[in-house]
């Protein structure tokens, strides 16, 4: 079926989550090595909030532009292709190829097809600085689509590009190369902070390994729902304010193998404290701030060596590493937790929503009906 004329998206000028707005401009028609894509789900994430608030600036390498459609990850199907060429690395890779009618999700940062991010690659990231996918068809280069497993919805499929992908990283970035979590065999504990799209990820991957996970929240209801899905201990830090030393408690006080440092300025402090001897602390958020106000602090060269720790900052992942996790989530046929789906009118609202911070895993954006 050919595309309309006309399609409508959301747009933000970066100046407040009240003043998103949708508009309507020509369908964009795809040019060599480049598909046009229906987008049929699109998932948000914390950063989408940042961007259409104006504070999404600790990236020195990205300017956004004044006015930009948000989000970053979609699920969709190709309509139709541009003119193919094989002249050019990456394109000659086979596995790059789309035809109409493959089911496709986005990669955050199209040129991230392997290794270490790069500037170059955050600097084009979707959703910003790159127009994003809150869209109804949305032109992509075929580097930048991954094809999904059928036995996913659009809607699940869409949560995949950063919660999923943070998580998976967070979980395996140090490891030897060939080996991801569970591989060799080895127990290791997790811990995940809250129960937001990339911790309820982590979750379910390091249960499917067969990890033992340690899950804070300071909702009991939200503890009892990552207890059903295989949490091991679930701690509130709303009323245990030492959780650092309840998670040293439930590991015979050896530790967390990875954390998943999502609070920021007053969490990590405490993670620090309670990981393992040789352990990671992947940071991956700030929810609780960006600046630690209090002075007294120790310097963080002191609470990495005092326990041998690695500290390695997450920035989603390439393509190939996504790749290799969607075979894992095939493999333990892992279905990402929605907490709410919005109509595609109601992506204003869905933002909002998820900057409220209630949401337990992802919240997403419904975009054909």
């Amino acid at each position: 079926m050919a595309p309309p004329q006309k399609i409508k998206q959301w747009v933000t000028n970066q100046d407040g989550l009240d003043k998103l707005r949708i508009e309507e401009v020509d369908c964009p028609a795809p040019g060599e090595n480049e598909v046009l894509v229906e987008i049929h789900a699109v998932s948000l994430n914390f950063r989408d909030t940042e961007v259409a608030m104006g504070v999404y600036n600790h990236h020195a390498s990205v300017t956004h532009p004044p006015a930009l459609v948000p989000c970053s990850d979609m699920c969709g199907t190709v309509i139709s292709t541009g003119p193919y060429s094989t002249s050019t690395s990456p394109y000659a890779n086979p596995s790059f190829r789309l035809s109409p009618g493959d089911r496709v999700i986005s990669t955050f940062a199209p040129s991230h097809l392997t290794g270490q991010i790069q500037a170059s690659d955050i600097s084009n990231g979707l959703g910003g600085p790159g127009p994003g996918v809150l869209t109804q068809y949305r032109v992509f280069p075929i580097h930048g689509l991954v094809k999904v497993p059928s036995y996913m919805s659009d809607e699940e499929a869409s949560c995949i590009p950063i919660a999923a992908m943070t998580a998976w990283m967070s979980l395996n970035c140090m490891r030897p190369s060939g080996e991801i979590i569970g591989s060799t065999g080895t127990k290791e504990t997790v811990l995940c902070q809250g129960t937001g799209g990339v911790s309820i990820a982590g979750l379910q991957i390091a249960v499917a390994a067969g990890a033992d996970v340690i899950v804070t929240s300071s909702s009991d209801e939200k503890l009892e729902r990552a207890k059903r899905m295989g949490a091991s201990t679930t701690i509130n830090y709303s009323s245990n304010k030492d959780w650092d030393n309840a998670v040293l408690s439930a590991t015979a006080d050896k530790g967390a193998d990875i954390i998943f440092e999502l609070g920021g300025a007053t969490t990590l402090r405490k993670s620090f404290e309670c990981i393992r001897f040789g352990g990671l602390i992947a940071c991956i958020g700030y929810l609780s701030g960006k600046q630690d106000v209090e002075s007294d602090r120790t310097n963080t060269n002191l609470l990495a060596l005092k326990r041998n720790v690695t500290l390695k900052g997450i920035v989603n992942g390439p393509r190939d590493k996504l790749e290799e996790m969607l075979k894992f989530y095939e493999e333990k046929k892992i279905k990402p937790v929605i907490d709410k789906v919005y109509e595609f009118e109601e992506g204003g609202e869905a933002i909002r929503y998820l900057s409220g911070g209630g949401h337990f895993g992802k919240v997403v954006v419904k975009v054909k009906a």
